[in-house]
């Protein structure tokens, strides 16, 4: 699915470092998207989105997924 999206998809280089630094990074790198901040635990719903980039984090603010479209 990601591939109909536009710009880059995803971010494994994000992963453990601080929310902050990697919603720059997503926002700069692909201006055609949105980032969501989510604690994990969380529930989310499971469609898909071209816009969204969800950024899992854990209590300490740290990415705990790679971040992805979807």
């Amino acid at each position: 699915m990601a591939s109909e999206c536009q710009g880059k998809s995803s971010w494994p280089e994000l992963l453990g470092v601080q929310a902050r630094v990697a919603i720059a990074t997503i926002e700069k790198e692909n201006p055609y998207v949105d980032t969501q901040v989510v604690l994990e635990g969380t529930v989310v719903t499971t469609d898909f989105s071209c816009t969204r980039v969800r950024v899992w984090i854990d209590r300490n603010r740290i990415v705990t997924r790679v971040p992805i479209i979807g």
